[in-house]
C-alpha cells in the first residue's frame, strides 16, 4: 500500500500550479500528495535521431534518483516522450509499480500550432497525472471514453476524458489501495 504521492516537478510550471490537482489526486488516491521542485539530467534518455526522450530510461533515472519505497513517484517533464515501438507517448508508468513520468509538451495547443491556453494545458496534465498514477496501482486501460483511464493517442481523446476514473475502475482501484487485488 502506498503512504503518499510525490510529484517531483522538472518542468517549466509553477509549483502552486499542482495545488489545483492535489485535490483530486487525494480523492482519487485516498492519500496524502507532495510537490517538489527537481532538477533532472535527462541527457541520456534523449535520442538524437528522434530528437525526443526516451521515457523508459527516464523512469529507470526516477527509480535510480528518488526513493519510490512505499510511495508513487511521478516525475512531469517538458519534453517530447517516445518508447520505441511508438512514435510519442504523453507519459509512461510502471504497471503496479512505483513510477511514471509525465510530459507537458504535447499537451500544450502551441504543438498543434494553436494558441496558448494554459487552463487547457493544465487540465490535460492534471488528467495525464490520474491516468499514469492509476497505472502504478495496477490500473488497465478502460474502454470508457469519458474515463481517465482510457488510453490516449491523441491530445483531443485527452479532452473528453474526465479526471476520475468510471465506476468500475474506481472499484478496482478502491480494492487496489485496500491490498484487495492481486493483479
Amino acid at each position: 500500500m502506498s503512504s503518499v504521492i510525490r510529484i517531483y516537478n522538472s518542468s517549466e510550471i509553477k509549483s502552486r500550479t499542482f495545488d489545483s490537482f492535489s485535490t483530486t489526486l487525494r480523492n482519487v488516491f485516498s492519500v496524502p500528495v507532495s510537490v517538489a521542485n527537481v532538477s533532472l539530467n535527462l541527457e541520456d534518455a534523449f535520442d538524437g535521431g528522434r530528437d525526443q526522450y526516451n521515457s523508459t530510461a527516464i523512469l529507470a533515472k526516477v527509480l535510480n534518483t528518488f526513493d519510490t519505497r512505499n510511495n508513487k513517484t511521478i516525475v512531469v517533464v517538458d519534453v517530447d516522450l517516445y518508447i520505441p515501438v511508438l512514435t510519442f507517448v504523453f507519459g509512461e508508468a510502471q504497471l503496479d509499480g512505483s513510477a511514471a513520468v509525465v510530459s507537458t509538451h504535447r499537451l500544450q495547443n502551441q504543438y498543434y500550432g494553436l494558441p496558448k491556453n494554459d487552463r487547457l494545458m493544465i487540465e490535460r496534465l492534471e488528467k495525464e497525472i490520474v491516468h499514469e498514477l492509476g497505472h502504478t496501482y495496477g490500473m488497465y486501460h478502460c474502454r470508457d471514453y469519458e474515463c481517465v483511464m482510457k488510453s490516449s493517442t491523441y491530445v483531443e481523446e485527452i479532452d473528453l476524458k474526465r479526471a476520475t476514473p468510471c465506476p468500475t475502475c474506481q472499484e478496482y482501484l478502491k480494492q487496489s489501495i485496500a491490498g484487495k487485488n492481486t493483479a
